[in-house]
């Protein structure tokens, strides 16, 4: 059987709980598929399926043992962002974002922000309380002593500035 066939059989066989374990292990589906992906590259560029005896379980332990070195990493990236004062999650990639598309989402936002801050007083307090402090319409008429329909207007015209802005 040549290399590749049987790699395709081991996968068939055994691609399922490979990466169900992997998951357990790691807590994340993205990183389990990557492990379980090396893990078939080793098995199939050393030649070591020729070697095993039980294949099922060399894949375990090739898997097992990505994954340590997986853990390994990301304690040794956690404690030097500890030493310099950061916190893991700055360390790792916002969704997946290259950093091109980081910058064009922080501009993007510095302008929301700049455009809300250029909002008349009353129409920026309206929407504070309703998109970050989550107010219904009700409590915000009641705590800024405006009625219902002001509130409704101020935050018609807040969206209707912030959509423009964000449109350009």
């Amino acid at each position: 059987m040549s290399n590749v066939a049987f790699i395709n059989q081991l996968i068939k066989l055994y691609d399922p709980e490979l990466r169900r374990v992997t998951f357990r292990r790691c807590g994340c589906l993205e990183t389990a598929a990557d492990i379980v992906q090396e893990t078939y590259h080793r098995m199939s560029s050393g030649n070591l399926w020729q070697q095993a005896d039980n294949p099922r379980a060399m894949l375990h332990r090739i898997a097992a043992n990505l994954a340590t070195d997986h853990e390994r990493r990301n304690r040794v990236r956690s404690r030097h962002a500890e030493q310099a004062g950061l916190s893991s999650e700055e360390l790792q990639p916002a969704d997946g974002l290259n950093p091109e598309q980081i910058a064009v989402a922080r501009q993007r936002l510095d302008k929301l922000v700049e455009a809300v801050n250029t909002l008349p007083p009353r129409c920026r307090a309206v929407f504070i309380l309703r998109k970050f402090e989550n107010l219904s319409q009700a409590e915000i008429a009641e705590r800024l002593g405006i009625s219902r329909n002001m509130v409704e207007k101020h935050l018609r015209h807040a969206l209707q500035t912030l959509q423009k802005i964000d449109e350009q």
